[in-house]
């Protein structure tokens, strides 16, 4: 989510969903109780949730990549589960955003080539024509619409995490006044924080007391031992992390892009690549016919699902 907005609108909080028993993920490895974290699969046998070609969306791909028979595909290298992170075979690329990914490809009945680069090699890759697409939990921003074409899959939400029982729920900038709430460096999250604590000042409350950790062992081990209140970052993480760990709890959320507006997650395409008609057409096509909706919950993201894919929507502000 990488982008710097101002403060937030608090959502309701969404929970992870356990999986049914006709997910695939509870078929093969989901059977090991080593390869699960809750009611997640996390093995490298994931009996992915596949769909067929649809020739008329299919059409709607540019002829060379038609011809190509090929998806290139940009992933992050950072772990982030329930996003993108390696199995537990540690070879295994899994998440969410190949999954859905690949739901993409076969709706345009192309194979899926998903590349794994760092973050800012994401984009240099779509400069350059390198990838055809990226899915990689970019959110929308004015300022990368200049440059890229968006489809979007998924709400943009950000999670407060504080330890179990703490019996601290956060509906506003009032409620962090006076607390130590760890976050990322040069995040949206760290910008919410930041305004919310001159809010506070301003109102004549005491500011926050803004941590930052170089890893997420080191606020886990943070959060445990009571050296901070809370944690503040993407909602697929946290809720992966209060599922997998059993420690603490998500006691509120709030949306990724700030005052009315609310922040979207998008597949990413070259500006005027010809493609991105193509990927909103097959994501309102997986999204209709339930497989999207099967993919958000053996990932716990129910609460992030949209109802339709739109193309280059209202994005970030600025900074």
């Amino acid at each position: 989510m990488r982008a710097v907005l101002p403060a937030a609108v608090l959502l309701t909080a969404p929970l992870l969903a356990a999986c049914g028993n006709d997910d695939p993920s509870t078929s093969k490895a989901g059977s090991s109780k080593g390869n699960r974290v809750g009611s997640i699969n996390i093995g490298p046998d994931q009996d992915r949730i596949r769909v067929g070609k649809d020739e008329r969306i299919a059409a709607l791909v540019p002829k060379e990549v038609r011809e190509a028979g090929v998806l290139r595909t940009g992933l992050s290298a950072d772990a982030a589960p329930p996003l993108g992170f390696f199995a537990t075979d540690d070879k295994t690329r899994i998440g969410s955003e190949i999954d859905l990914a690949t739901l993409v490809a076969d709706t345009l009945g192309l194979e899926l080539d998903g590349q794994i680069v760092s973050w800012e090699n994401l984009f240099v890759g779509l400069d350059s024509g390198k990838f055809d697409a990226v899915f990689s939990n970019v959110t929308v921003t004015e300022e990368r619409k200049d440059k890229y074409d968006f489809a979007t899959y998924r709400l943009d939400n950000l999670a407060f995490e504080a330890k179990k029982g703490s019996g601290w729920k956060v509906d506003g900038p009032e409620d962090v006044a006076g607390k130590t709430i760890a976050v990322s460096s040069g995040t949206n999250q760290e910008k919410i924080l930041v305004d919310w604590s001159e809010q506070n000042e301003k109102a004549g409350r005491e500011p926050v007391s803004i941590k930052y950790f170089q890893k997420d062992t080191d606020y886990y081990l943070a959060l445990q031992s009571g050296r901070i209140d809370g944690y503040l970052g993407p909602n697929p993480t946290v809720a992966y992390h209060v599922e997998s760990a059993g420690q603490s709890e998500v006691i509120g959320t709030l949306s990724g892009a700030g005052g009315d507006l609310q922040g979207k997650i998008a597949a990413t395409t070259k500006k005027d690549s010809g493609l991105v008609e193509a990927y909103a057409a097959a994501l309102d096509r997986v999204i209709a016919d339930g497989s999207y909706a099967k993919v958000l919950k053996r990932w716990g993201l129910s609460g992030e699902a949209i109802e339709k894919s739109e193309i280059n929507p209202e994005g970030l502000p600025r900074p």
